[in-house]
């Protein structure tokens, strides 16, 4: 196995040398699976594009696309034009749209192509003079857009609508409004303020809990339009109190990102279904896991599964809403991608020992598909930070 240098958090330099024998790609179909498993998926960057990368994104549609396809190939179904697409963190409403448009596109190239589109309020900017009513026009556009593409709904959470908020009864005002005007059920998507700050009280509380009570009374008035919910809180006790309290029609996706093996399993009163973004870095072995899991081999489903947390927390760890930084790094030393750049400049949010450690973790969790290749451009990295590997 490759050998290569790395530093340590002393600031130290040493060897280390790869153990993981990866996780081999295997293609499946989401009904081998016993949950829906959505992937956020992230776009990729254009490195040759003549833009000023904190202003104006440019996208490479072809490899973005071709992701899309791997995603499909593996059993996975793309929650699109999320914030793992880096949505409100240097993707806007104009390139999300385009983005909606081109996999829509893709989707209907194949019949096993499970995709669902974010829909929020990103194109208003919070302010003072923002309304509830503007924020309902602005969900009607979004909402109206994804539809008039024929695709379905991811209901995001809004930063407007946090600010501008003076009780929970403008949340049920708002959801209650959009719900009754879809085409077709849709998810919800509750993310906390780990992954957004700007999130802070949604469901007009601070208190976890308690916005919990509003966001369950609005899904209970609205069941029929809610297919589930995605939370985003890091916390499998929330979740599991949430899921145990849904109409049961209505579907809990985990969004936790520290704790979803466990979560997916379930208990014997039930288990969460998957809209991840860790999924994106780690899809063979995501699938793999369903798989198993679909065979009655739960060892084996945590078997591939467990070693890709400490991973996925090393990835999300605080401020979480960098993640994306560790997510794109991991698709460029698996080969999905040429270059480690970021839409916005993000590849900068997170630090060489950050990275080093991503790098051990990603080599214990078996997700380093091809480890020279992975380890010719890890030692590409470090030499651009002034580590001879």
């Amino acid at each position: 196995m490759p050998t290569l240098n790395l530093p340590n958090p002393d600031r130290t330099i040493s060897s280390y040398t790869l153990t993981g024998d990866p996780i081999p790609f295997v293609k499946f179909k989401a009904t081998d699976f016993p949950r829906i498993a959505y992937s956020a998926a992230h776009v990729v960057a254009d490195p040759l594009a003549g833009n000023d990368p904190w202003l104006t994104p440019a996208i490479d549609w072809e490899t973005t696309l071709k992701f899309r396809h791997r995603m499909w190939d593996l059993g996975l179904g793309v929650a699109e034009a999320m914030d793992t697409a880096q949505r409100g963190m240097g993707l806007t409403w104009t390139e999300a749209q385009e983005l909606i448009r081109r996999s829509q596109a893709e989707a209907k190239t194949r019949d096993d192509s499970l995709i669902a589109y974010g829909a929020g309020t990103d194109h208003l900017a919070p302010g003072p003079d923002v309304s509830i009513d503007d924020i309902i026009k602005a969900y009607d556009e979004q909402v109206g857009f994804v539809e008039a593409q024929g695709g379905r709904v991811i209901l995001m959470a809004s930063r407007a609508l946090a600010a501008a908020a003076k009780s929970p009864d403008d949340y049920a005002r708002v959801y209650g409004h959009v719900l009754s005007q879809v085409k077709q059920p849709v998810i919800m998507h509750w993310l906390g303020e780990m992954f957004d700050p700007a999130l802070e009280g949604y469901w007009g509380d601070a208190d976890h809990d308690k916005a919990m009570d509003v966001c369950l009374d609005v899904i209970a008035a609205n069941a029929d339009k809610v297919d589930g919910i995605k939370i985003s809180l890091l916390s499998a006790e929330k979740e599991i109190a949430m899921r145990r309290r849904l109409p049961a029609s209505v579907k809990m996706y985990t969004g936790d990102d520290f704790n979803y093996a466990e979560l997916i399993a379930g208990d014997d009163q039930g288990y969460s279904h998957a809209l991840l973004g860790i999924f994106d870095a780690i899809a063979p072995a995501a699938s793999a896991g369903l798989a198993a899991l679909g065979r009655g081999d739960t060892k084996e489903f945590f078997d591939i599964l467990e070693p890709t947390v400490p991973l996925s927390r090393h990835i999300f760890a605080a401020p979480t809403r960098f993640y994306k930084t560790g997510v794109v790094f991991l698709a460029y030393l698996n080969g999905l991608q040429d270059h480690f750049t970021m839409v916005g400049g993000q590849q900068s949010t997170r630090s060489l020992q950050h990275l080093a450690e991503l790098f051990r973790l990603a080599d214990r969790a078996r997700v380093l598909a091809d480890p020279e290749l992975a380890t010719a451009r890890m030692k590409a990295v470090l030499a651009v930070h002034g580590v001879s590997a």
